[in-house]
């Protein structure tokens, strides 16, 4: 896909949002949506055999965002989850594509309920396709 970088990353700590620019072109995507669209092998799986459903992460705030190289940053979360890059082809597409993933998203978790081990959600794992 080769994707150009976004002119400007800027989060917003209060709103926990991540704005991306792109010319006149300006992308609003939530931690909340960026955490569950990690692209680590967390949530993509192994070998596209689909990861974990992210759950409970609604509060998930961005604590640092670094660069690697020229083509991505790396994203930490305030829940500790700090694996996968986020490429600038990772990033355009998740802009593009933001309202379909999060319907999907909503649709996972309404056909999974959430799971409860030792009393507390989200104890098990479960597949999740994040790109269907």
């Amino acid at each position: 896909m080769n994707a150009s970088p976004p002119d400007e990353l800027r989060y917003l700590k209060e709103s926990r949002e991540l704005v991306l620019t792109y010319g006149d072109r300006r992308v609003v995507l939530s931690a909340e949506f960026l955490r569950v669209h990690s692209p680590s092998a967390e949530v993509q799986g192994h070998d596209g055999r689909g990861g974990s459903l992210p759950r409970h992460k609604q509060d998930v705030g961005i604590t640092a965002i670094e660069p690697v190289g020229n083509y991505a940053v790396k994203i930490r979360f305030s829940d500790g989850h700090d694996t996968g890059l986020y490429s600038w082809d990772w990033l355009s597409e998740l802009c593009q594509h933001k309202d379909s993933l999060w319907a999907l998203y909503q649709e996972k978790l309404a056909e999974q309920p959430s799971p409860v081990a030792n009393g507390k959600p989200g104890g098990q794992v479960e597949k999740f396709f994040p790109r269907k």
